[in-house]
């Protein structure tokens, strides 16, 4: 008998149980991706399909209107972007307003929130609330109130500022480009100064007092238990505050340029954001504002991934 003929035979006796029986298909294991599923259409559809659109106009020439045809001009946005007088005005603006932001979202935050940790919990609890008060306000109510607190015919700031520092006229906060850009940074840090707060304030509770206690027991003192326990264990919010600052600063600040300055005076507060949202919607050069905001995709994106490097080497886990 050859062994085509065995094979035959084995497979014949074999019994039925031990034969290979077609599984119904697990439709139970597609549950959890159904529920998924509106998610990831929402997702597709309010944020990625924009954002293809924005590369693919990028590389047109279009006035938004439906009748206008789109006019193909490859990397030309590109270049005529940046050698836009506006363009390294604007770019020089938004590192300014990221650089003045941080005293705001890193430095007073963090002193905020270790000085006052050791306060009671009903206490604390006011203190939050209290201190998150800006963050929820419109911009634009926050940008009226300040206009007229800096307003220059009699706002409450220039009074007791001409009577201090002795000046005749009073300052021109929002209409002298000496002043303008510091008032706009002043004010989107003062907003930013209460969630920065709070995200600290939420990561000094998250911290195991035993490692305070112990510093104390080894006879540290104030700064060094701060400087040696504190700041390691808040590395890794301090580097997230840090990069949201850097990423969103000039964002931030866009709703208050908008209404207080529209980007003057002579340029002095505009930055990319405002400068991409005026190609966009004022002068309807969408090709610029597609490449403006693809240039913006790309810069934070090698933004985010210099942090999240870096961050995996400063930051220190409490595991």
């Amino acid at each position: 008998m050859n062994s085509n003929a065995i094979t035959r035979t084995i497979s014949k006796a074999r019994p039925k149980s031990v034969q290979k029986v077609n599984k119904p298909f697990p439709y139970k294991k597609l549950i959890p991706y159904l529920y998924l599923l509106p998610v990831m259409i929402s997702i597709g559809f309010w944020i990625y399909r924009p954002l293809i659109e924005t590369f693919q106009l990028s590389f047109y020439e279009w006035n938004m209107l439906p009748t206008s045809p789109k006019e193909f001009m490859g990397l030309d946005n590109f270049e005529k972007l940046i050698t836009l007088p506006e363009m390294s005005r604007a770019l020089l603006n938004t590192l300014f307003y990221t650089v003045g932001v941080m005293p705001f979202s890193l430095l007073l935050p963090l002193l905020i929130a270790i000085s006052t940790d050791n306060i009671g919990q009903r206490t604390r609890n006011a203190y939050r609330a209290l201190i998150f008060v800006p963050m929820i306000m419109a911009p634009v109510a926050v940008s009226a109130v300040w206009n007229w607190i800096m307003n220059p015919m009699g706002g409450i700031l220039n009074k007791p500022l001409q009577a201090v520092l002795h000046i005749q006229e009073p300052i021109r906060f929002f209409s002298d480009e000496r002043w303008a850009i510091w008032s706009i940074t002043f004010i989107t840090g003062w907003k930013l100064l209460s969630f920065s707060t709070l995200i600290f304030s939420a990561a000094m509770t998250g911290i195991n007092k035993d490692y305070i206690e112990a510093a104390r027991i080894d006879r540290a003192n104030r700064w060094q238990i701060i400087w040696h326990v504190l700041l390691p264990l808040l590395s890794p919010t301090i580097m997230f505050m840090a990069m949201l600052s850097t990423l969103f600063a000039a964002e931030w600040s866009f709703s208050y340029v908008n209404v207080l300055t529209q980007g003057g005076p002579l340029n002095s507060t505009t930055n990319i954001y405002y400068l991409l949202w005026t190609y966009g919607f004022k002068t309807f050069s969408v090709g610029w504002s597609s490449a403006a905001a693809v240039c913006v995709f790309i810069g934070s994106g090698l933004i985010s991934l210099a942090f999240m490097k870096l961050s995996k080497k400063v930051s220190f886990y409490d595991n």
